[in-house]
């Protein structure tokens, strides 16, 4: 293996291989230059007394796969909206400056919600309502554990592992 090109032609069914193992199933040919890019840098960086060229051109092309569809995913979870002007955005209590409706169902107390109210709605820092409050920041972080344990206990366990 002196040459790209026949490290290339040797390890283009491997490329072909994760394409398939990944189950891409759209834009073959940009994986498959993502997948000789990968070869092709693995092949300057494989270092011979560390091992064997396979398993690390098999990991260096497997991981930059990996990393485009990731970012596919990213990119199209965040321009989802913009390409559908027509969807309406997803409902969001705290945009409304209020705290969500079914936080009612859950038992806190007057004190905890009006601590979460100022905490997520209103942003106000520990700091100033411990000293608001005339509580220590430790104390007031305590009553947030509290609270946000309450809530916690209360969700369903698929919701909230």
């Amino acid at each position: 293996m002196d040459t790209i090109e026949e490290v290339l032609q040797q390890y283009t069914p491997m490329i072909s291989a994760l394409i398939r193992k990944l189950h891409i199933y759209r834009d073959f040919e940009t994986y498959r230059q993502i997948g000789e890019v990968a070869l092709w840098q693995a092949w300057l960086r494989f270092d011979e007394t560390k091992g064997d060229f396979t398993p690390f051109a098999y990991r260096s092309i497997h991981g930059a796969m990996l990393d485009e569809l990731n970012r596919e995913n990213r990119f199209s979870i965040r321009f989802t909206l913009m390409e559908n002007p027509g969807a309406e955005e997803p409902a969001n209590p705290l945009l409304e400056n209020k705290l969500p409706e079914w936080l009612e169902s859950i038992r806190l107390s007057a004190q905890e919600k009006s601590l979460l109210e100022d905490l997520f709605i209103n942003s106000e820092s520990i700091r100033k309502l411990a000293e608001q409050q005339g509580l220590s920041v430790s104390g007031l972080k305590k009553r947030k554990g509290r609270a946000l344990e309450k809530i916690r206990n209360a969700m369903p366990d698929d919701v909230y592992p």
